[in-house]
């Protein structure tokens, strides 16, 4: 257990590191982390609408950061290129995450298509349904992501490293909160990058 915390330490730290220099990305991180808690509960109460939560909140504001404010030019902070941090990414790297948002990007479009997407979902009869089937299917493509990743780190690394990420990526939420509940009120202060706080404080 020891060797499995210390990996989970690490893998947690890099992604901290090389994927969290903006406040704003950061800040998209903690609204994302809140959400994801709530939509953890609701998972027990109303699955379909815990995953459009955690699909059109959590991951839109969670990628958004990714995508559109985190710095993807050469890391001056841990002396790295972007290819270089995009190569020993764990999980989702940038080129896995376009794959997996285009597929649910397409989801509701297919069930708009064919109602019940060939017996997979429940069909629906109006919008409140087809709400309901895309929850359904996001929660699916959530659930198949997870174990895809999972089963293919034990296969191109080890079974260790497959059940790590699975741990981070259930628990980021709450970590992400410990983590980056100062970020708004950084930016409010106008450090925008992480690394302007030890500037400041000179």
């Amino acid at each position: 257990m020891k060797d499995f915390f210390e990996a989970l330490r690490i893998q947690r730290w890099d992604d901290h590191r090389y994927y969290h220099h903006c406040r704003i990305n950061q800040s998209l991180h903690f609204l994302s982390a809140m959400a994801f808690v709530v939509a953890y509960v609701l998972l027990f109460i109303d699955p379909p609408l815990a995953a459009l939560l955690a699909w059109l909140v959590s991951m839109t504001s969670r990628q958004a950061g990714h995508f559109f404010f985190e710095p993807l030019g050469y890391d001056e902070v841990n002396q790295a290129t972007q290819a270089f941090k995009e190569d020993i990414k764990v999980g989702y790297n940038l080129r896995r995450k376009v794959v997996l948002l285009s597929v649910w990007a397409l989801l509701p479009l297919m069930i708009f298509l064919n109602p019940g997407l060939f017996g997979l979902l429940p069909t629906h009869e109006d919008f409140y349904g087809f709400l309901r089937a895309v929850g359904y299917a996001w929660l699916y493509l959530g659930a198949g992501a997870l174990l895809f990743r999972t089963l293919h780190l034990f296969i191109l690394q080890d079974a260790q490293t497959g059940l790590v990420w699975m741990t981070k990526i259930l628990t980021d939420p709450f970590h992400d909160i410990y983590l980056y509940h100062k970020a708004p009120l950084h930016l409010l202060r106008g450090q925008r990058f992480a690394h302007q706080d030890a500037q400041v404080s000179r």
